[in-house]
């Protein structure tokens, strides 16, 4: 029996170049500044690294500037996902980042503070803040 995930959107208004940004969504040396203390890289799987526990994630989808999409391996269900998009918006000019994750639905709120501590980690980085 699989358990239900709930999908969820996150959305953060990002103070750099859709460029800038998208470097640090999808490489292993931008992803290591902001998602994880260590990214390696070995054809499309991601291991990330944290306080010495390891998970690895597939790079499922890439459209450069735009969007990367990438999948749990432990995870089974391929329906689930944590996806990085990039928007400009034509009016104003300003990059949005929004994010699409799933979480059970009792983990829900802790896994949306720990997308802010990331994302304030990573405006942090790019001098956004």
């Amino acid at each position: 029996m699989s358990v239900q995930k709930e999908k969820f959107e996150l959305e953060y208004i990002v103070k750099t170049s859709p460029s800038i940004l998208f470097t640090r969504l999808s490489s292993p040396s931008g992803l290591s500044e902001w998602f994880a203390d260590d990214v390696n890289l070995k054809g499309k799987i991601f291991t990330f690294v944290w306080e010495g526990s390891e998970q690895q994630a597939e790079q499922v989808l890439k459209k450069e500037n735009k969007v990367v999409r990438y999948h749990w391996l432990e995870d089974g269900d391929e329906k689930y996902f944590f996806e990085f998009r990039v928007i400009v918006d034509d009016m104003t000019g300003e990059t949005a980042l929004i994010i699409t994750d799933f979480a059970e639905e009792d983990e829900k709120d802790d896994a949306i503070e720990l997308w802010n501590q990331q994302i304030e980690e990573l405006m942090h980085g790019l001098g956004s803040v």
